[in-house]
């Protein structure tokens, strides 16, 4: 794991850190050789598909949304072009199910 992604998470407050630590280890287990950089400022995954960006009073997951469907897009949060997010405000909203599958959504938009 990066050490500048460590960094990263590190300097957050509570509970973005953990919220940002748990949704980076969801990636890591459902894609365990995902390449982790920091791009645009914040830890990215698997050349840019995904992406946490910690805020004010949420944690952002984000997608590229490259090739999805309208409906698909439809499934995420924002109005970005290229990439959309879903927000994450607690530790216990954390639904792992869900991000799981719209991880592999993408994915496989991009195989």
């Amino acid at each position: 794991m990066s050490k500048t992604i460590d960094d990263y998470i590190n300097q957050q407050k509570s509970p973005q850190k953990e919220i940002c630590q748990h949704l980076r280890e969801l990636i890591l287990k459902t894609f365990p050789d995902a390449r982790e950089e920091i791009k645009w400022g914040v830890p990215a995954f698997a050349d840019g598909k995904f992406y946490i960006v910690a805020l004010k009073d949420h944690v952002n997951l984000g997608f590229s949304i490259q090739w999805l469907s309208e409906e698909e897009i439809a499934l995420f949060e924002g109005s970005g072009k290229t990439m959309r997010h879903i927000e994450v405000d607690k530790m216990e909203n954390i639904d792992e199910k869900r991000i799981i599958e719209l991880l592999k959504l993408v994915a496989k938009k991009h195989d």
